[in-house]
């Protein structure tokens, strides 16, 4: 089992930044690979980025791409999400998560077996 726990969301002004963090805890060693998602109200649950743990080979939605950055720290088990330019529509609840499957990152929800809590992040126009 692998615990997640994302902390550092919030209301932010349009054009702000935001830091979200992603604790992994527990069997961290069957990770592959970490993505963030996003879910908005009356919208289906949307990939943002995802990373792999080994290189740290990184893959951003066109929609964030030159805004988001994910990013980890292997000694702290703990992936980043850095939120630049933030608009009303990246409004959602951010939620991270673990994949155990060999191949690595992937954009797809059903690719991942570990999820956090999530983290609401409100941007205000």
């Amino acid at each position: 089992q692998v615990q997640l726990v994302e902390s550092g969301g919030g209301l932010v002004q349009a054009g702000g930044s935001l830091r979200l963090s992603c604790a992994a805890s527990g069997r961290t060693s069957s990770s592959y690979a970490m993505g963030w998602f996003r879910l908005a109200p009356g919208k289906d649950r949307k990939f943002v980025a995802a990373i792999r743990w080994s290189d740290g080979f990184t893959y951003h939605a066109d929609s964030v791409k030159g805004r988001f950055t994910i990013s980890r720290d292997n000694a702290k088990n703990t992936v980043y999400l850095q939120m630049n330019s933030l608009k009303p529509e990246d409004t959602a609840v951010y939620y991270c998560a673990a994949s155990t499957k060999r191949w690595g990152i992937s954009t797809y929800d059903f690719d991942y077996d570990y999820w956090g809590q999530g983290t609401q992040v409100t941007v205000s126009s």
